[in-house]
């Protein structure tokens, strides 16, 4: 496994079940006996310039878990960027912690950090993908479907960044993937080349339509987002007119099977890209996937300290 986990694509197919397996495994120690020593005297540093609820608490609670320590960073500490050039935040923090944890929005910023630090760093999510969503994801389908063997997800909504990593894990792992956009928020073309390149090789599905219920029909899991992400929000209004046919509804979890399972990775604007009786119903599995934040980035920081 690489230094870095800027990217779900820095992972074989390989290494995400084994992450998986490594997750499930470790669920199973801690809830015996909360803590196990696989990184003790470590510390991992949190750097945020986006809020966060499940990323923040799942990654302090994962390292606490693991024996390790945290510190949170937020805007206004350090400035990424600005105050301070990137790389040499990536050195400084080199030489007094283990793990650098980092929530931004411009992607350069997460590979910056790489490319400097000699320690081990984390996207937990940029404008451009969001690798650790969907490792919970995948476990989450993994958990409810048995096998990620055969699974056909389908995405309505943006063609954001969590997007763009479920585009890139489903190509990865020789998935189905279809993908609803309104014209003009397809995911980005040079990720969708990237992933046609992965699908060659695994022999993956990627599909790419503007018709939601044409990309449901089969589906085993349908997963959808917000409509406007962090740093959109002047965009709000417009993007609510242009995506109301993308909404998760009763009507078009009818158009898929009666087994079909909704996946959302939160926060939710209810009534907006889903609406209450799908989220709150019986084929969501919205709660499992906050959950399983906790248990695949406790695996993947226990593997990547180890490393370290």
């Amino acid at each position: 496994m690489k230094k870095d986990l800027t990217s779900i694509a820095d992972l074989n197919r390989e290494e995400i079940i084994t992450l998986l397996d490594e997750a499930e495994a470790l669920k199973q120690q801690v809830q015996q006996a909360r803590v196990v020593e696989l990184a003790r005297g470590k510390m991992g540093v949190l750097i945020f310039e986006k809020p966060s609820l499940r990323t923040r608490v799942t990654f302090e609670r994962a390292l606490h878990q693991l024996g390790a320590t945290s510190t949170y960073l937020s805007p206004t500490d350090i400035g990424l960027g600005t105050r301070e050039g990137v790389s040499d935040i990536a050195r400084n923090l080199s030489r007094w912690v283990d793990v650098i944890i980092a929530r931004v929005f411009e992607h350069e910023k997460v590979t910056g950090l790489a490319a400097s630090a000699s320690i081990p760093v984390i996207n937990a999510l940029s404008d451009t993908e969001h690798p650790c969503q969907i490792l919970a994801d995948l476990l989450t389908i993994r958990q409810h479907h048995g096998t990620l063997d055969g699974v056909t997800i389908a995405w309505t909504g943006d063609g954001n960044n969590v997007c763009h990593s479920l585009l890139l894990a489903g190509a990865i792992l020789g998935l189905k993937v279809n993908i609803a956009t309104p014209r003009g928020f397809e995911p980005n073309n040079a990720i969708v080349q990237k992933g046609k390149g992965y699908a060659e090789k695994s022999g993956a599905k990627l599909n790419l339509t503007y018709d939601p219920c044409a990309a449901v029909q089969d589906a085993d899991f349908i997963y959808t987002d917000v409509w406007a992400s962090m740093g959109q929000e002047s965009e709000a209004e417009q993007r609510r007119q242009i995506f109301r046919a993308y909404q998760v509804n009763r009507q078009l979890l009818a158009r898929a099977k009666p087994t079909t399972k909704v996946l959302h990775c939160l926060p939710a604007h209810r009534g907006e890209e889903i609406t209450d009786d799908v989220l709150d119903g019986p084929q969501s599995v919205v709660l499992d996937q906050a959950e399983n934040r906790l248990h695949v980035q406790r695996a993947l920081l226990a593997r990547l300290l180890k490393n370290g």
